[in-house]
């Protein structure tokens, strides 16, 4: 920074030339083309369909619209968007509304050049902060987004007929660079009717103000389907003006919904506990949240956000260490029976219809979750190759499981079950094989003979029933 100009003449001697946000988003975009590099690095599934549609805007110079459910990433990409723009840009110092150098749009900025000329202080802008983001409210008001005459400047003498006297608003202040509003339809329609001319003509005015100004901006919004439909909240003259509307969507297959998770959640704990995380119960988390989006009693046009797999998993995870920390055991492995942490995290993440009765999200969820253990299960396996485990409940034996009962503990029982032992170690071996030959192994049967038993249980070969802290199963 400090190599950079520090006023209009040095940045003209360099060659400086003002370039409009879009078509220096646009050239950035084509460099990263250029050179293959990852667009929105750390986004996962949208190689194929988001991304190409947000590349085609920039290209075309469009303002956007990001439309999906919630927990679709739209806020986390709007944010990326800044890393299309030049690192740095000149203003003028001091300018409240990131005034050009060579072309000030402000009073102040022009006062400034003609007074200064090549003496005009410039100041460096970096890429951060020229995204300006802004929660549609029905509260908001058009003196937030575009401004508003400030009467405590009229009061210190500034007349009412002088530039001096405003007070600009977020949209101004935007100049330059991005400005986003979340949730577009919660605007009140008088504000979205304010929009249009912000996005046909790029100028704005304040309250009749004999004052209009040219902004440079690139304009971005999300909003949900339900609200952009034509019985929504959207004023449809709005809707004509945005450029793209990009859809989004939920991973498409349950792999990928599992490495968002895997990105995304706190799994490196500080409690001394070292937790083994298997495949089958992440994927039993993921088929969770992707039964509860095509689910009959989940109102979908709300949606089931990403966040719920990532909340579930942590706390499946906290559930395994607070067992292990009670218990004084080292390791631990999420069981089974840790899924009834779940109910915490995945209520608010779940809106039902208005068919189903107050208060029964957590009867639903448990449904969701025995078919979720129900599919993963016979991913890998098939009831009949455990008609062993089966004749031992025939004869009239139970087992208790639940985050009272050791690793060593189910080691011990389950040694009562002809070849089941065996089973469960050729298991390890194959579902898990970096936890089987590690210090969590023991942990790992544990939570395989969870996995078995609820699977056998979904499947009608074994009873179940729920205890504290736990269930019994039997014949």
């Amino acid at each position: 920074m400090h190599d950079l100009p520090k006023t209009l003449g040095e940045l003209r001697a360099r060659g400086y030339k003002s370039t409009s946000v879009k078509a220096e988003m646009r050239r950035n975009l084509l460099a990263r083309l250029q050179a293959g590099e990852p667009l929105f690095p750390g986004i996962v599934g949208y190689d194929e369909t988001v991304v190409p549609q947000i590349a085609n805007a920039i290209l075309s110079r469009h303002d956007m619209l990001f439309l999906g459910l919630r927990g679709q990433g739209k806020t986390r990409m709007l944010r990326m968007l800044v890393n299309f723009l030049d690192p740095v840009i000149p203003v003028i110092a001091g300018s409240e509304v990131n005034d050009d150098p060579l072309r000030p749009l402000s009073k102040f900025g022009r006062d400034q050049v003609a007074v200064l000329g090549d003496d005009c202080p410039v100041a460096w802008l970096e890429r951060d902060r020229r995204y300006h983001e802004k929660l549609a409210t029905p509260d908001v008001t058009i003196a937030d987004l575009i401004g508003e005459i400030d009467l405590i400047k009229h009061a210190g003498g500034k007349s009412l007929a002088h530039e001096d006297v405003l007070h600009f608003g977020l949209i101004p202040r935007s100049h330059r660079g991005i400005f986003c509003m979340n949730e577009l339809p919660d605007l009140s329609p008088k504000i979205q009717v304010g929009l249009f001319n912000v996005l046909e003509e790029r100028d704005v005015q304040i309250r009749g103000f004999p004052i209009r100004l040219e902004l440079d901006l690139a304009m971005v919004f999300s909003a949900n389907p339900e609200d952009y439909t034509n019985r929504g909240r959207i004023v449809t003259p709005l809707k004509d003006r945005i450029g793209s509307v990009v859809a989004t969507h939920y991973p498409l297959t349950r792999e990928l919904g599992m490495q968002i998770t895997a990105e995304n959640a706190w799994t490196a704990r500080d409690g001394g506990v070292a937790l083994g995380e298997p495949e089958f119960m992440r994927a039993v988390i993921e088929e969770t949240s992707r039964l509860a989006r095509t689910s009959g009693h989940v109102n979908q046009a709300s949606g089931v956000s990403v966040r719920m797999s990532i909340a579930n998993y942590e706390n499946l995870l906290s559930s395994a260490e607070r067992r292990a920390v009670r218990l004084g055991a080292p390791h631990a492995v999420p069981r089974i029976s840790d899924l009834g942490a779940l109910a915490a995290s995945s209520r608010g993440k779940l809106e039902l219809n208005m068919t189903e009765e107050a208060g029964q999200e957590d009867k639903v969820l448990q449904r969701i979750i025995e078919e979720a253990v129900k599919n993963v299960f016979d991913l890998h396996l098939k009831p009949a190759v455990f008609r062993n485990v089966v004749d031992y409940f025939e004869t009239g034996e139970t087992l208790e499981v639940g985050d009272h009962l050791r690793s060593e503990d189910y080691v011990a029982r389950l040694a009562a079950i002809r070849d089941f032992p065996k089973q469960l170690t050729s298991l390890a071996r194959d579902l898990a094989p970096d936890l089987a030959a590690g210090p969590c192994a023991p942990d790992l049967i544990a939570s395989l003979a969870e996995f078995v038993l609820e699977g056998l249980h979904c499947h009608n070969r074994l009873n179940k029933r729920q205890k504290s802290g736990g269930a019994a199963y039997s014949k």
